[in-house]
C-alpha cells in the first residue's frame, strides 16, 4: 500500500496543479472597458465598468465519484481532468478515472461518446467498444472531431462525430520520444491537446518536457524542447527548455500558449518555435497579479486562448486572466481557499480546477477535479446545475452489474462461495453471494472512523485487506486505523488488535492465528486467537531485503501474505518486486524474484515481477500472484518456477472471455478451481482449472 499510496499522493500532488484543456479560439472573455473583466458579448466597450462574475455548477457530483450519464442532477463524473467546448455549446470531457469520453449538450444531457466506465486499455472503435487509460485531456476543432490525450497510453487519440475512435499518434504501452507518422511516434504521458484551424494538433508532452505538432497526416514533430531536458530557457526549438507543461492552447494566428506546470510561468511559442515567458518567473510561485515578471503562478494547470488573445489559467484554486501584453489578474477563487463554494468573485471557491474552456457566449467552463464536478462561470451571474449534484455514489448494493464499489482493496472466499470486499474508498466491508447479490456487511460508505458496533453503525478507515475463518468470521486490515478489526457473521465489529501500523494483508491459519503484512513498519506480524501481536520476520522500520531468520530479515513495504497448509507464510514483498517465504520458525527466503529488479520475465531463478500486491497459496503449495505493475496473474510452484497464467505485462485493460487482461490487479484469493480477484472497481472470476 505504501508503493500504491505513494502513486496516489504523487498523482494527486501533480492533479491539483495541473489538468489541462484546449478549446477553439472564441470572442472576448469579460473584456468591458478594463483589463479586469466586464463587457457586452458582442466585444462592445462600457463605461460602467466590469460586469460581475458569478460562478455556478455546471454538472458533477460534489459528495464523490460515480460514472452515470443522464440529465442535471442525475449525471455522475470521477475525476474529470480535462475539457473542451465547440461551437455549438457542446462540452466535452475527459472523465479520467472513469477511462471514457463525455458530452454534455447545451440542455444539460450527459451522455459517453466513448469507452467503457472502468474499463481502460487502448482499443480503437466505436462508442463503447473502444477502450482508454486515464485519458487526460480534450480538444475540438471546427468539424467537431475530439482529439483525446490519452495519458497512460502515451497516444493522441482522434473521436469523429459518429463516435468512430482512432489512435492518431503513437503505440499503447510504449513510451519514450520519437518523432515520426502514426505508431511510429512517442510520446511519454501527454496531457494537454489543442487543434488549429489547419488541423494540426499541439501536444503537451509532459514528461518528455516538450511540447509536439501532428499535422493532419499524423506526422509528428517536436516544435520545442528537448526530450529528458528539463529547465526554464527561452529559445528556439530544441534551445527551449520546460518542466513537466500540462496544457497548451493555440490561438488564430498559430501561437501556441504553455502551462509550463512546473516552472510556475505561462509561455508562448510562435509558430516558428520561437518560445518567451508571457507571465511568472521560473521557480518562483505564488498568487500575485501583476504584469509579466512580476506575477506569480502557483502550478498553472490549464491554459485557454480566446479570439483577443487573453489567456485564461487554472491556478490551484484560481482562475487567472493574461491578456497580450502579459497583465494577470485574477478573475475567482482565493488563492490557498479551498471548497466547492459558487458564489460571485472571490467568494467562489475551487477544490483543484483542472483545465479551462470558454464557448462563444463568453463562459467559462472548468473541471474542478477534487469535486468531481464541472463548474462554470458566466458574465451575467446566472447559476444553474447543469448535470450532476450533491450526494455519495459508487457504493450501491444490487445484483451484479447494479452493484458499485469505490476502488475495493482485498477479497476473500468462504467455503459457501460467498465474496468479502473490503471496499477501500467507501470505508466498509461488502459481501457479494454466488448469485452476485451484493450487500453491505458492515460500516456506512462515505463514513470513516474506528467505531465498533454493529452493521451500519461500524466505522472503518480505509480497510484495505480481508481475510475469512472456517465459523464465517471476516478479519479486516484496516489501514488507517493501524489495527485489525473483526466482524462476525451478523455484521458485528470488534477491534481485535490495535497501533499495528499500516496493515494491508491478513491471512489465517487452520489453528486460528492471524498473520499481518505491515506495510510500513516493513515486518510481517502475527496474531493469536488470544490477541497477542508478535513479529514474526523483519525489523519495524528497517527497509531492505535481506533473507535470514526472524528479526534479521527485511522486506520492503510489504502488501500481501497468504499462509499455505504446512504453516509457511508467503508475502508479497512490493516495494521489493519479490515473493518471499517465511518457515514456521521465521526463516525467510526469497522464493521468487530478484530485489530491486522489475520486469515480467517467467523462469526459474530469473523471474522477475513489478510490485507484487497479493498472493494465495492452494493445497499443493503453488502461489498465486497479483502482478498489480505487470497487470497479470502469475503460478510460483515450491520450486520457485514462475509462469504468467492470466494477463499480459504492459497491456493494461480488463477484457473477459478466454484471453484475459487486467488492469491493476490488487488482491486475489481462491474459490474452489477458480482466482478471485480485486481489478479497480471491478470483482473478477478466473477459473483456472487444474493449474
Amino acid at each position: 500500500m505504501e508503493r500504491m499510496r505513494s502513486v496516489w499522493l504523487n498523482l494527486g500532488l501533480v492533479v491539483l496543479a495541473t489538468v489541462s484543456c484546449r478549446y477553439p479560439p472564441l470572442p472576448d472573455l469579460l473584456d468591458g472597458g478594463s483589463d479586469n473583466g466586464g463587457g457586452n458579448s458582442d466585444g462592445a466597450t462600457s463605461d460602467a465598468g466590469p460586469l460581475p462574475l458569478n460562478l455556478e455548477l455546471l454538472a458533477g457530483n460534489i459528495g464523490g465519484p460515480g460514472n452515470l450519464d443522464g440529465t442535471g442532477a442525475a449525471a455522475r463524473f470521477h475525476d474529470p481532468a480535462g475539457l473542451a467546448v465547440d461551437s455549438a455549446g457542446n462540452v466535452y470531457v475527459a472523465d479520467t478515472a472513469n477511462h471514457t469520453i463525455r458530452k454534455i449538450t447545451a440542455a444539460g444531457v450527459v451522455t459517453t461518446l466513448a469507452g467503457t466506465v472502468g474499463v481502460s486499455g487502448s482499443v480503437d472503435g466505436t462508442g463503447a467498444a473502444a477502450r482508454f487509460n486515464n485519458p487526460w485531456n480534450v480538444a475540438v476543432d471546427s468539424a467537431g472531431t475530439v482529439y483525446v490525450g490519452d495519458w497512460l497510453n502515451h497516444t493522441i487519440r482522434k473521436i469523429t462525430t459518429a463516435g468512430v475512435v482512432t489512435t492518431l499518434a503513437g503505440t499503447a504501452g510504449m513510451s519514450g520520444s520519437a518523432d515520426g507518422t502514426g505508431a511510429a511516434a512517442r510520446f511519454n504521458q501527454p496531457q494537454g491537446v489543442a487543434a488549429d484551424s489547419a488541423g494540426n494538433v499541439y501536444v503537451a508532452d509532459t514528461t518528455n518536457h516538450t511540447i509536439r505538432k501532428i499535422t493532419g497526416a499524423g506526422v509528428v514533430t517536436t516544435l520545442a524542447g528537448i526530450a529528458g531536458m528539463s529547465g526554464s530557457a527561452d529559445g528556439t526549438g530544441a534551445a527551449a527548455r520546460f518542466s513537466f507543461p500540462y496544457d497548451v492552447a493555440v490561438d488564430v494566428a498559430g501561437d501556441v500558449y504553455v502551462a509550463d506546470t512546473f516552472n510556475a510561468t505561462i509561455r508562448k511559442i510562435t509558430a516558428t518555435g520561437v518560445v518567451t515567458t508571457l507571465a511568472g518567473i521560473a521557480g518562483m510561485t505564488g498568487s500575485a497579479d501583476g504584469t509579466g515578471a512580476a506575477a506569480r503562478f502557483n502550478g498553472p494547470g490549464g491554459v485557454a486562448v480566446d479570439s483577443a488573445n487573453n489567456v485564461y489559467v487554472s491556478d490551484w484554486y484560481t482562475i487567472r486572466k493574461v491578456t497580450a501584453a502579459g497583465v494577470v489578474t485574477t478573475l475567482a477563487g482565493i488563492a490557498g481557499m479551498t471548497g466547492s463554494a459558487d458564489g460571485t468573485g472571490a467568494a467562489a471557491r475551487f477544490n483543484g480546477p483542472g483545465g479551462v474552456a470558454v464557448d462563444s457566449a463568453s463562459n467559462i467552463y472548468v473541471p474542478d477535479f477534487l469535486s468531481n464536478t464541472i463548474r462554470k462561470v458566466t458574465a451575467t451571474g446566472v447559476v444553474t446545475t447543469l448535470a450532476g449534484t450533491a450526494g455519495v455514489s459508487g457504493s450501491e448494493d444490487g445484483t451484479g452489474a447494479a452493484v458499485h464499489f469505490s476502488g475495493p482493496g482485498g477479497v476473500v472466499v468462504d467455503s459457501a462461495g460467498n465474496v468479502y470486499v473490503a471496499d477501500t474508498g467507501n470505508h466498509t466491508i461488502r459481501k457479494v453471494t454466488a448469485t452476485g447479490v451484493a450487500t453491505t456487511l458492515a460500516g456506512t460508505a462515505g463514513m470513516s472512523g474506528s467505531t465498533d458496533g454493529l452493521g451500519a453503525a461500524a466505522r472503518f478507515n480505509y480497510p484495505f485487506d480481508v481475510a475469512v475463518d472456517n465459523a464465517g468470521n471476516v478479519y479486516v486490515a484496516d489501514e488507517f486505523n493501524a489495527a485489525i478489526r473483526k466482524v462476525t457473521t451478523a455484521g458485528g465489529v470488534t477491534t481485535l488488535t490495535g497501533t499495528v501500523g499500516s496493515p494491508t494483508g491478513v491471512s489465517i491459519d487452520s489453528a486460528g492465528n492471524i498473520y499481518v503484512a505491515d506495510n510500513s513498519y516493513h515486518i510481517i506480524r502475527k496474531v493469536t486467537t488470544a490477541g497477542v501481536v508478535t513479529t514474526l520476520a523483519g525489523t519495524a522500520g528497517m527497509r531492505g531485503s535481506a533473507d535470514g531468520p526472524g528479526a534479521a530479515a527485511r522486506f520492503n513495504g510489504p502488501q500481501g501474505v497468504a499462509v499455505g497448509s504446512a504453516g509457511d507464510v508467503y508475502v508479497a514483498d512490493t516495494g521489493n518486486h519479490t515473493i518471499r517465504k517465511i518457515t514456521a520458525a521465521g526463516v525467510v527466503t526469497t522464493l521468487a524474484g530478484v530485489a530491486g529488479m522489475i520486469g515480467g520475465a517467467d523462469g526459474t531463478g530469473a523471474a522477475r515481477f513489478n510490485g507484487p500486491s497479493s498472493v494465495v497459496v492452494n493445497s499443493t503449495g503453488n502461489v498465486y500472484v497479483a502482478d498489480t505493475g505487470n497487470h497479470t496473474i502469475r503460478k510460483v510452484t515450491a520450486a520457485g518456477a514462475t509462469t504468467t497464467i492470466a494477463g499480459m505485462a504492459d497491456a493494461a485493460g480488463i477484457v473477459l472471455g478466454a484471453t484475459p487482461r487486467f488492469a491493476f490487479p490488487a488482491r486475489l484469493t481462491t474459490s474452489g478451481d477458480s482466482i478471485v480477484i480485486c481489478d479497480s472497481n471491478a470483482i473478477l472470476l478466473l477459473r483456472h482449472g487444474a493449474q
